[in-house]
């Protein structure tokens, strides 16, 4: 490698927060504490959201004005007889006068508009949604819609998280942290989970995790949690029989374990039929003219759905969030296989119906209503063909429960976590860990796309597979620069450095030095020596140099060196020891632009696809 003795030090940086049009970052302190206020709002907002659920469900349902109703107790018949069926209607038209007229995006189950927001707006959502979606969720869910509050909280935290990322001067990176603080928040103040709250924001939000964006989000879901504590209670989601018996202290653990497995793939299977289901019905819906009759259509169809499992069954069963139905899975109540695999269907049509025809709502909760009936019926099963194995019906019912919610939102941490959180009874947690695995391996087979990121694709916005951390970043810039470089003399004519780089195989690079210190660099390509031609013997380097370069130590790490390389603009970076001032360093090799995207799609190969 040629070199010039004293290449020059290097230009002062400009402001790369100005050349990116961002505003500067806050502290760590100052978006923690943002990440408090956002915590104490969303979970004051889940209790408001509550609450407006509870005073439309009695409104609706029974003609009162009051804000009792407990979700984990089944709906008494309503005094309005087989009129019922008409009360998702009148909820249907609200829901969608308040979507058309003040945010389409309140429509749905809210986590892929705040994915969306996060990965192709910026951490961008309208403040209105926040308003919108509650009180959309809350006359959907009110008024019998199949669907969950855990989206909607979800849409709200995160609405509430880019509006203080909007009015406070912030770059996008902080503001799309906020997004996910909210995001935790909610889901963590409405089920009671701080743990699964944290971990829902990094499985399926957070493009990147590190100190200084894990802590706003447990700050936030911290908080929320704790505004949950005092309106709620501090008691779990679920209460279980006393003795669950998860895993027999038997030789028969082990094919209890198997069992567990089994029950994962089937409930796999179950959740890559809700995905489908749920865009099937999307589908079939998109075709009918006017949102207010196709919505209307949908939740009348739900209406009779409850009519007559209340004339057949006894209860209404599928309505709302369906946490009753899931008390009385778990507590022994709802027993028999037919009854429990009905029950999974009826849950299955009714949220797709729901959502599909433009309810607003989540797939959390249904989810949880399809897991517990699925494993409920499976241990059933189980029983009945080998009588006296000790399998526990509750256990297969929670467990199916994290396995339908791993393997149909692809979150299995979030799965186990909050499963676990909202029981609180540690044997389950590992049949939950094989069940969850299995589940998403099998729903992963079944349909590449989990519920939340197959109506994104369908919009041509692709989402990450998963977090990867690209180990080119952490490489130090000797590990990856290239040496073929020159160091020439701004006068030098192209032909004299054409003939060098014939010599040497092929020289790329150059450093183009006035008066012994660096004037600007060069990448020659074989389009540029085409196109100079006959006049390569006129035109020196000088000419042709570009300034937009930088210059890094050879200890530095790529992260660093990228960063560098976009705050100044520059093309190139020259590599000089670690050591001495920049002035007399020479130069070890350069870092183009183009190397680095060789560089890091090496190492994105590391990763199965």
């Amino acid at each position: 490698m040629m070199r010039a003795p004293n290449p020059a030090p290097p230009v002062p940086d400009r402001s790369g927060l100005a050349a990116a049009g961002e505003a500067r970052p806050l502290g760590l302190a100052s978006i923690c504490a943002l990440a408090v206020v956002v915590g104490v709002v969303t979970g004051g907002g889940a209790v408001v959201f509550r609450a407006l659920i509870s005073f439309i469900h009695n409104l609706l349902f029974f003609g009162q004005l009051s804000f009792a109703y407990d979700a984990n107790v089944f709906t008494p018949p309503a005094p309005w007889g087989a009129f019922v069926i008409l009360v998702p209607v009148i909820g249907s038209l609200g829901v969608t006068f308040i979507v058309n007229t003040f945010a389409p995006e309140a429509k749905g189950h809210g986590v892929p508009e705040v994915m969306d927001a996060i990965y192709y707006r910026r951490g961008i959502i309208r403040p209105v949604v926040a308003v919108a979606k509650s009180l959309a969720s809350a006359l959907a869910i009110g008024s019998g819609s199949a669907v969950g509050r855990e989206g909607p909280i979800i849409q709200i935290g995160s609405a509430l998280g880019s509006s203080f990322g909007q009015f406070i001067a912030m770059p996008a990176a902080q503001r799309i942290n906020l997004v996910a603080a909210g995001a935790g928040a909610g889901i963590a103040a409405t089920f009671n989970t701080p743990i699964g709250g944290v971990m829902f924001a990094i499985e399926l939000l957070m493009p990147e995790v590190s100190a200084s964006t894990f802590l706003p989000v447990a700050l936030a879901t911290g908080t929320a949690t704790f505004i949950g504590w005092l309106a709620f209670g501090e008691q779990p989601a679920f209460i279980l029989p006393t003795h669950l018996a998860a895993l027999p202290e038997t030789f028969e653990t082990a094919l209890i374990l198997i069992l567990y497995g089994l029950l994962g793939a089937v409930a796999g299977i179950a959740a890559a039929l809700f995905v489908h289901s749920l865009h099937f019905a999307e589908d079939v819906f998109r075709r009918i003219p006017g949102s207010y009759f196709r919505h209307a259509l949908g939740m009348l169809l739900v209406g009779v759905m409850i009519y007559l499992l209340l004339i057949t069954a006894g209860q209404y069963f599928v309505d709302g969030v369906g946490y009753a139905t899931i008390t009385a899975t778990l507590d022994g109540r709802l027993t028999g296989g037919w009854l429990l695999l009905l029950l999974f269907a009826c849950k299955l049509v009714a949220t797709s119906l729901s959502l599909g025809s433009g309810s607003s709502g989540g797939i959390f909760s249904p989810s949880l209503y399809m897991g517990a009936t699925l494993g409920a019926a499976f241990a059933t099963l189980v029983i009945a063909v080998v009588p006296g194995l000790p399998v526990s019906v509750p256990a297969f019912a929670i467990v199916g429960m994290g396995a339908m919610v791993g393997g149909g939102t692809g979150a299995a941490m979030t799965a186990v976590t909050m499963v676990f959180e909202m029981t609180r009874d540690y044997s389950i947690v590992l049949p939950m860990i094989v069940a969850v695995a299995v589940s998403l391996g099998t729903r992963r087979l079944v349909s590449r796309q989990n519920i939340y990121t197959a109506k994104l694709v369908g919009r041509g916005h692709a989402m990450p597979r998963g977090l990867h951390a690209n180990l080119f970043l952490v490489r130090s810039a000797r590990d990856v620069m290239l040496s073929d470089v020159a160091v020439l003399d701004e006068a030098t004519p192209f032909a004299e450095f054409a003939l060098i780089s014939e010599s040497v195989h092929g020289l790329r690079h150059v450093v183009v030095t006035r008066h012994n210190r660096v004037a600007g660099v060069l990448r020659v390509n074989v389009d540029m020596r085409r196109t100079l031609g006959a006049v390569a013997a006129e035109v020196s380097l000088g000419e042709l140099a570009s300034h937009r370069f930088t210059i890094v130590r050879e200890n530095a790490a790529m992260f660093d060196v990228i960063a560098r390389m976009r705050r100044k603009g520059a093309t190139m970076a020259l590599v000089i020891p670690r050591v001495g001032s920049p002035a007399s360093a020479r130069i070890l090799g350069v870092i183009s632009k183009e190397h680095i995207a060789d560089s890091v799609a090496d190492s994105v190969g590391l990763y199965p696809q």
